[in-house]
């Protein structure tokens, strides 16, 4: 079906003659073919908005659909690639075109010649349906990626092959009501449709990150949603990028979505070298990268942010615990605003469409723990994490107000903490997550009883530090009772020993569950010890000065294997404060 060019608006073209086409049909745009996707329809008129740079284009080319919706393709070779908003594999057409990307050249997403060994996991006369698991390929050292019967297809298997495979080669043939269908290891999906499933869960197992802040005082579960709004400079990237080295999650999506291109170079150029702590291979074994920077074209942005989500669900039915980084959905939400203007739609807030909110649902609600497809009813998780980047930090931009409706854990980063060079510069009296409740059964039984109230009692200092330092400021340190005073000391360790976090240092860049637990333990340990010492008759000066304290402050230097050391410090602030109280006692006697 061919139509032909009206009207060239920046990204947006306009068709006409294009009387069969459908909403959100994939095209190829004028004499260079180049990518589009059909977003609205007014009789034999598309408007279609197109994924590179339109400059050149003339009224009276011609505009070929494809009949289908934007898709990608699914299957062995995904993990390690670095692909564009609409999966482009971005090193192919490096070879192909050098450094700068020329107009309307294409390449598949999954290499055609690459050959892998493909595993049957059922035989010959097995009945399967969508969803089933009928083999697997060694993608790479850690991920086992799992060959399942596509959607629409179900039957008995009538052949199946073990051997050397390229991802288009039949590999199994089902026999199905309606005759044979053979399988290839390669799939294809809509973006824009959420593949399905059999079951949604309750998330109750935390994303352990290793980020003190986060694990302790603002979770997020495997399966969960997150965001990270904050101003320029405040360490959005940084956290992104900590989240996706550290966070136990066993694949990683990285959608770096119209921020700066040397952002996204630092993770292309870091991730190779990084090792995982948990397999010794290198991060990108089990990382994709899309990468659709602020200097590619604007309407690929919107595709970049479903194209990332779609390969995570993939994954997901897999069984695998997935993690998509979004960087940042603001930039996102600023393509759309354009596009929604060169439409001419009633503008919302700030010039937002209206239908903003809509749309960040519709991307969140993507995430989940869930019952995938299949005979084996495996558990899998999609978590989501998205950064936004409110213009000078105004969380009451439309952006961050319609995010924060649908997700459950807000870290709000702070201007003021970065400044003061502590990071990451999440604030401890802004931010919030709604899955504590979900995981408290969890952290109870693999850490202590005490965990919840612990970490209760720290976020009540923090806000009573808040309040005190605002009483200091104005009529001074001398007015504050001693127990007041002891609660700026131990809150201020709080702030300093516990939450301050060097993502840079070899050891405090990651913290273990076990890790953050023991420490906040000490702290809140020498906390009640001083409140006693307090209550006999100990001068709180000495209490400020112990020798321990400046041990304390070193403790995120503990390495994972040496954490016998936090008994040996826990004995010692039991001995120096019993001494410092029997000497007092002795004091007042004579």
């Amino acid at each position: 079906m061919n139509g032909k060019i009206i009207k060239v608006s920046g990204p947006l073209v306009l068709a006409d003659c294009m009387h069969d086409a459908r909403m959100f049909d994939l095209v190829k745009v004028g004499d260079k073919k180049l990518i589009g996707e059909i977003i609205e329809l007014r009789g034999d008129v598309a408007s279609i908005q197109v994924y590179e740079e339109t400059a050149g284009l003339g009224p009276d080319e011609p505009v070929i659909s494809t009949g289908k919706p934007l898709s990608v393709e699914l299957g062995p070779g995904l993990i390690e690639s670095i692909y564009d908003g609409i999966q482009r594999p971005l090193d192919i057409l490096m070879e192909k075109t050098g450094e700068y990307i020329t107009r309307g050249v294409s390449a598949p997403g999954i290499d055609r010649n690459k050959k892998w060994h493909f595993v049957p996991s059922v035989k010959a006369g097995d009945s399967v349906r969508y969803g089933d698991t009928i083999g697997t390929v060694q993608e790479t050292n850690p991920v086992i990626h799992k060959i399942m019967v596509p959607s629409g297809v179900e039957g008995k298997i009538e052949k199946i092959i073990e051997g050397e495979f390229c991802v288009e080669d039949t590999v199994a043939v089902i026999q199905t009501d309606k005759g044979f269908k053979n399988i290839t290891m390669l799939q294809y999906w809509p973006v824009r449709i959420p593949r399905t499933y059999q079951k949604k869960l309750v998330p109750e197992i935390p994303l352990v990150t290793g980020q003190r802040v986060i694990d302790t005082f603002f979770p997020i579960t495997k399966g969960g949603t997150a965001c990270i709004p904050g101003p320029f400079g405040s360490g959005k990237t940084v956290v992104q990028h900590q989240l996706a080295k550290w966070s136990d999650a066993e694949i990683i999506i990285y959608i770096g979505c119209g921020e700066r291109g040397n952002e996204m170079t630092d993770v292309l150029m870091e991730f190779p070298q990084l090792k995982d702590p948990k397999t010794g291979d290198p991060l990108m074994k089990r990382t994709v990268l899309i990468a659709n920077t602020s200097n590619m074209p604007v309407a690929a942005r919107e595709a970049s942010i479903y194209t990332g989500v779609t390969i995570a669900e993939y994954y997901r039915d897999m069984g695998y615990n997935v993690a998509v980084m979004a960087d940042s959905t603001s930039r996102w939400a600023e393509a759309l605003r354009e596009m929604s203007g060169r439409l001419e739609e009633m503008p919302g807030e700030e010039g937002y469409p209206a239908y903003l909110p809509a749309k960040l649902a519709e991307f969140y609600e993507r995430a989940g723990r869930v019952i995938c497809k299949g005979a084996d009813s495996r558990e899998g998780t999609l978590s989501i994490i998205g950064a936004v980047s409110p213009p000078g930090g105004d969380l009451s931009d439309p952006v961050v107000q319609g995010t924060l409706k649908v997700v459950k854990v807000f870290w709000a980063l702070e201007d003021k903490l970065a400044y003061r060079r502590h990071f990451p510069a999440i604030s401890w009296i802004n931010s919030y997550s709604l899955y504590l409740d979900n995981i408290h059964d969890f952290l109870k039984e693999n850490l202590g009883e005490d965990w919840m109230r612990m970490r209760q009692e720290g976020m009540k200092l923090l806000q009573q530090e808040t309040d005190l330092q605002e009483i200091v400021r104005l009529v001074g340190m001398d007015t504050l009772s001693t127990s007041d005073r002891l609660i700026l000391d131990t809150a201020k360790s709080i702030r300093e020993d516990f939450l301050h976090q060097n993502a840079f240092h070899e050891i405090d860049t990651y913290t273990s569950l076990k890790k953050q637990y023991r420490m906040l333990k000490l702290i809140m340990m020498l906390h009640e010890k001083c409140i006693q010492a307090v209550g006999e008759g100990t001068p709180i000066e000495s209490l400020t000065n112990l020798k321990i304290r400046e041990d304390i402050s070193q403790m995120r230097f503990i390495k994972e294997k040496e954490l016998n050391k936090f008994s040996e410090l826990e004995k010692r602030v039991d001995e120096e404060i019993s001494q410092l109280t029997a000497d007092n006692k002795q004091q007042a006697e004579l």
